[in-house]
């Protein structure tokens, strides 16, 4: 005689992990742009959790779970601000490669809350040495994972010599567009001014 226990058993359910939960897509680009909306408008000395959770419509934990401070939040939304998420350019040419990188970080300096959010968490580095540091690594990182890969290729190309100076050669890149755009906050580039200053970036790299 055939009992229940000879039969065979479906495998049993699994249960999700406590804490497993999918973080929703549209509840993080909501709290990604309550960030920006609450920085342009109180700035990030007065910029709170609560104010943010308010702005994007949900309740503080759904902060929480994705990010562990406000300043991990502003960090991890200035970084994707930084390169405007761009591939490295790969047009063939180092000089047409700066001046895609240059295109496309301008646009996103010029961002009307980027030109308000980056001064005002320069002003909180100055004051917070927490916030310097981090603020530095992520502008930093960024930018010079894309400036990083035009430079090998040119390599690869012929078009720079090998063992370069990186840290002169990103300063180089970065450099002049970020104190024109940041620090001395002019206005929008002339016609031409980004071609030139690519033709003069690459020259300058060749020459190192």
């Amino acid at each position: 005689m055939t009992t229940n226990a000879d039969q065979p058993q479906p495998p049993p359910r699994r249960r999700a992990p406590a804490g497993a939960a999918v973080l929703r897509e549209d509840v993080t680009e909501a709290i990604r742009a309550a960030v920006f909306a609450e920085l342009a408008a109180v700035g990030y000395a007065r910029m709170s959790i609560e104010g943010i959770a308010r702005r994007a419509g949900v309740g503080k934990t759904a902060v929480y779970r994705r990010w562990r401070s406000k300043l991990h939040l502003v960090l991890d939304v200035v970084s994707a601000l930084a390169v405007g998420g761009l591939p490295a350019p790969d047009t063939g040419a180092l000089e047409s490669d700066l001046r895609l990188l240059y295109e496309v970080t301008s646009r996103a300096l010029r961002h009307p809350v980027a030109s308000q959010v980056i001064p005002d968490l320069q002003a909180e580095a100055a004051r917070n040495p927490e916030i310097a540091e981090a603020l530095g690594r992520t502008l930093r990182e960024g930018q010079d994972g894309v400036a990083s890969a035009i430079l090998e290729s040119a390599e690869d190309r012929g078009e720079v010599r090998p063992g370069l100076d990186m840290d002169l050669a990103l300063d180089l890149i970065s450099g002049p567009l970020y104190w024109r755009s940041v620090v001395v906050r002019g206005p929008k580039p002339p016609p031409g001014y980004l071609g030139a200053l690519a033709r003069a970036t690459a020259e300058g790299l060749k020459a190192l």
